[in-house]
């Protein structure tokens, strides 16, 4: 076995502020294995003939209707992607922006990288949460590669 089990890591960030210990312990991850840090950013935009059913949406993956919202959404994820990525000395060409569901993106940007650990904020205190599973638990169904899901508090007291 290799003597660094970690060369890239993919660090999936939703830019909330309470979400800061996670970009922490990615530095913290990136500094300790020496390796490569690729940020992700996961718009993830139901359009508004989705129906929802059951506790379930009910429709086949479409293109939004208002393809002007989808490229304000995207441009508005860059912004901020690129905002964090020049203050944690992440280069240009190591921020990814993805459009669709956050699971389904997170893993597939992974295995088109070859990243060796994701890692990502837990924070399922919702009953909407825990109806559909967190990001994480999804993340873990499948055999990417190593996850780090860091627990995000309700009151994130660290700064």
């Amino acid at each position: 076995m290799s003597e660094n089990p970690y060369r890239h890591i993919l660090l999936a960030v939703d830019f909330a502020p309470e979400s800061e210990v996670v970009v922490r312990r990615a530095l913290a991850m990136r500094d300790r294995f020496d390796a490569k840090l690729t940020l992700l950013n996961v718009v993830e935009y139901v359009p508004p003939e989705t129906e929802l059913a059951g506790g379930a949406f009910m429709a086949e993956p479409v293109l939004p209707s208002d393809l002007d919202l989808e490229r304000e959404l995207v441009d508005v994820a860059r912004k901020e992607l690129d905002g964090l990525g020049e203050r944690i000395g992440v280069p240009a060409e190591d921020r990814i922006v993805e459009f669709g569901p956050t699971g389904r993106s997170i893993e597939h940007v992974a295995k088109d990288l070859g990243v060796d650990l994701i890692i990502v904020g837990a924070r399922d205190h919702t009953w909407l949460g825990n109806l559909f599973g967190s990001i994480s638990r999804s993340l873990l169904r499948h055999e990417v590669c190593d996850l780090l899901a860091v627990r995000i508090g309700e009151q994130e007291d660290e700064g």
